[in-house]
């Protein structure tokens, strides 16, 4: 069964930074594009950054080296850093794999002083 399974968020301060793990079942990651989303409060689900089965990585509109999306292949996994935490970044953040048209249910993240 392909599955997605987000983990990872967190009560945070700004300034924090913050791991995301998603791990997918019943199908190789490493073989697909893979993508973050998030959704905020009252916000429409965006995109966030997408790796690609050949091993790139793509950011949407935020500053450079704010995110970082990886994998493990080993693992199944992949991975969202988000580094020095604002409060917008508080939403909640799926996993996603367009070509399966796969979501995980989300990983609550909220950045609160």
């Amino acid at each position: 069964q392909v599955q997605l399974v987000e983990s990872g968020g967190a009560l945070a301060q700004p300034g924090d930074s913050l791991k995301l793990s998603c791990v997918a079942s019943g199908f190789s990651l490493s073989n697909y594009v893979m993508a973050w989303w998030r959704q905020a409060p009252g916000n429409e689900r965006e995109p966030v950054a997408t790796f690609t089965d050949t091993g790139r990585a793509y950011y949407s509109h935020s500053p450079k080296g704010h995110f970082t999306i990886s994998r493990d292949a080993a693992l199944n996994t992949l991975y969202l850093e988000i580094h020095n935490l604002r409060p917008n970044d508080t939403a909640v953040y799926y996993c996603h794999c367009p070509t399966l048209n796969r979501w995980g249910r989300g990983t609550q993240d909220t950045v609160s002083s």
